[in-house]
């Protein structure tokens, strides 16, 4: 049976692989439009080209992105302005019972068939790579078996002077074994960390002293060139992605253009066209041609085609400027243009990234009234109004959290009274901005309460990523278990969100001790309420992006908040045993995997984090 688990992992995998596969492929693409504009110049650097498209399939372009985004690590220095308000009431008694039905969680509609076709699929991957390796591993086991017992090295001869002699020109300071064989195997290049030329002995015979020379000069290419690693890199790629029908057609343009290359070098080492041409074929008709492209021989590639071309021997041309110029500017693209990206992508946290900024003309809080607190009661409340917002025993950590959108681990050199003293707050704007106040978003109410802080408590802070541990909310086995809303099921004119609009905000909820009732709300969103609930950074890495009606039901922790306890608390979140409860009924980790088909996963990422200059307590007006 196919575990189930392969559900989620395809869900996570494939649209990073999808993504992989169009950024290469487009990628190599361009360098076959590039390699026409150089069909006339050395074969060198149109190889060199389609070796970079290989590699470029062992590279993916979140890699570099992601370097761009580690070196951004934006730092930047606040004077709050204009500040956003959560539409969120939030109180640390119990609530009462929710009014709204209880929605049964629902399977997803490819239940059935989806999971077994991904497994099918994966496993076919699986066989295709495995058996990809293990023809090439054979072939090499057999080969390499062969040469070790009947290959004898050779110090003296005409082969190995030829071969002395050519290896300094060629620029190669360690010199190259030779090994003799009585096999059949065409002369090639044999390893690649200590390369060894493998001549058949039967061969010499048939070959004139320049015949030989030409012969072992394009062997000599190939060590230089370093032909078997490249070799031996794309191999690598055809295994990976042996469904991918252009990494075979790379691996015949790489063959192509390797032995094009070489075939240049040794007549620009002076060898006559006529002669090297007929060693080739004198080789071909008295040897048998290499198995594996990672021993680099002499017959490879389209052999009446290179025949043609040495003994026409068409002038290749140098790269001119304007030729150099556009590589130079193409590999910079290719290379810093991820990596710029990333440099200027805002970094994003999805749930829990501070909201900093300004947004134009927000209307200030006219009036704000400050004062501490004295009703000696644990609730807390915190909602708007229509001219502003009131909160009841609320601390200013709480105020920072809302403006900032952030939690209690993302503020960072906070003084103890932050958390500790609680105040009456009452701030409205003025008449004439009332109705610009009803037509703001929840975020730009955010922003707004930004500068009152500043104005009131003195706040002044900055900003910073940091790896911080984090909860990732992902896909559990199985799959979700989510019921899609949809306009005209849910509610009657459509999905509603807290601004009052057909398909906008949030969606609807309704929370009480133990329970949450969601009518068209986000992923995102659900994401961003665990954040708040349980004091930590809840990123959304399910890949849902749709709407969703459900009902969560838990037990809340003993004696922790009267929705949820935060991972920390004794040693409990998830991964760990399920807090102890008068009823028995699941912990809030355990009701989202088996309610929803989602799973709190404990991770570290990077977190933005609000650091504390300066606060003074607010004066009483």
């Amino acid at each position: 049976m196919i575990p189930s688990y392969l559900s989620a992992i395809w869900i996570a995998v494939t649209p990073a692989v999808a993504n992989h596969l169009w950024q290469s492929t487009l990628f190599a693409v361009l360098v076959a439009i590039l390699t026409l504009t150089l069909r006339k110049n050395y074969a060198r650097v149109r190889y060199r080209l389609w070796l970079a498209a290989s590699i470029k399939f062992l590279v993916p372009l979140s890699l570099l992105i992601s370097l761009g985004g580690h070196l951004a690590r934006p730092r930047a220095s606040e004077s709050p302005q204009s500040g956003v308000y959560s539409v969120v009431e939030e109180f640390s008694q119990p609530f009462g019972q929710a009014a709204a039905p209880v929605v049964a969680p629902v399977e997803h509609a490819s239940s059935a068939l989806l999971p077994w076709l991904k497994g099918v699929l994966t496993a076919l991957w699986l066989f295709g790579f495995v058996a990809t390796l293990s023809l090439w591993w054979w072939r090499w086991r057999r080969l390499s078996a062969a040469v070790m017992r009947e290959a004898v090295p050779v110090s003296k001869g005409r082969e190995v002077d030829s071969l002395r002699r050519l290896e300094p020109v060629a620029g190669i300071r360690t010199p190259i074994v030779f090994l003799f064989s009585q096999g059949s195997l065409e002369p090639g290049i044999f390893g690649i960390i200590r390369p060894a030329l493998l001549w058949p002995a039967g061969i010499s015979v048939h070959l004139t002293d320049a015949h030989l020379d030409a012969i072992i000069a394009h062997e000599v290419c190939h060590v230089r060139r370093r032909d078997n690693l490249a070799a031996a890199m794309h191999m690598v790629v055809q295994a990976i992605f042996w469904f991918h029908p252009l990494v075979w057609w790379l691996g015949a343009r790489l063959i192509a253009e390797r032995e094009r290359a070489c075939d240049e070098e040794v007549l620009l080492l002076g060898n006559p066209p006529q002669v090297y041409a007929e060693g080739i074929l004198k080789t071909c008709e008295f040897s048998v041609g290499s198995p594996l492209v990672c021993i680099s021989g002499v017959t490879g590639a389209d052999l009446k085609k290179r025949i043609v071309d040495i003994m026409q021997r068409p002038v290749a041309l140098k790269l001119g400027l304007g030729k150099k110029l556009l590589l130079i500017v193409a590999g910079a693209m290719a290379v810093t243009g991820p990596v710029v990206f990333g440099l200027i992508q805002e970094p994003q946290s999805q749930a829990g990234s501070p909201v900093v900024g300004t947004a134009p003309k927000l209307p200030a809080y006219e009036v704000a009234s400050i004062k501490p607190d004295k009703s000696s009661t644990d609730m807390t409340m915190l909602r708007t109004t229509p001219v502003g917002f009131s909160g009841t025993n609320i601390s200013l950590k709480a105020l920072i959290q809302q403006a900032y959108r952030v939690e209690d681990n993302q503020i960072l050199g906070a003084p103890s009274w932050l958390g500790s003293a609680r105040y009456d707050i009452e701030a409205k704007v003025s008449s004439s901005d009332t109705d610009t106040l009803h037509n703001l978003s929840p975020d730009q109410r955010r922003l707004m309460l930004q500068p009152l802080l500043a104005d009131r408590f003195q706040l002044k802070v900055h900003t910073e990523v940091r790896d911080l541990p984090i909860l990732a909310l992902v896909i559990a086995k199985g799959g979700p278990k989510l019921h899609e809303a949809k306009p005209g099921d849910t509610y009657p004119n459509g999905i509603k969100g807290f601004d009052g609009k057909p398909g906008g905000g949030p969606g609807l909820m309704h929370m009480g001790p133990g329970q949450l009732t969601a009518q068209g709300l986000p992923i995102s969103s659900l994401a961003q309420l665990l954040s708040q609930q349980l004091g930590r950074t809840v990123q959304d890495k399910t890949g849902l992006t749709g709407k969703y009606d459900f009902t969560l039901q838990w037990t809340p922790d003993v004696g922790g908040s009267p929705m949820m306890k935060g991972p920390d608390a004794g040693q409990q979140g998830p991964g760990g045993p399920p807090s102890p409860a008068d009823n028995g009924g699941p912990s809030i980790f355990t009701a989202i995997q088996e309610q929803l088909g989602l799973k709190l996963e404990s991770q570290k990422g990077p977190v933005m984090v609000v650091i504390i200059d300066h606060v003074e307590a607010p004066s009483e007006n």
